[in-house]
């Protein structure tokens, strides 16, 4: 196609149909940062955390071995973190939302 820069055109589409947030059983869940306590000693244990939640996929997340405290950014439910979480074998706790 081409452009004649003498002539302007102006084109009018209408707006795109909105999609739904939500299909049939199914809604956006927002991503919550939770922080869970962690009985972690060593550089072993923080790394069994790094290995469970990276199998769990779709999270993002921060270990704090000093201070024992696990921070997880994820649309999963606090049971599934907390399940997730003790297949390390550790002590968990949900300590709350951030």
């Amino acid at each position: 196609m081409t452009v004649n820069p003498t002539h302007t055109h102006t084109v009018t589409e209408s707006p795109p149909t909105p999609l739904p947030t939500h299909t049939q059983g199914q809604q956006t869940v927002a991503m919550t940062k939770r922080e869970f306590s962690v009985d972690m000693s060593c550089e072993g244990c923080s790394g069994a955390v790094t290995k469970v939640l990276n199998k769990l996929g779709d999270v993002q997340f921060s270990i704090d071995l000093p201070e024992k405290k696990v921070v997880i950014e994820s649309r999963h439910s606090v049971d599934v973190l907390l399940e997730t979480l003790k297949k390390t074998g550790k002590n968990v706790s949900y300590v709350g939302e951030k």
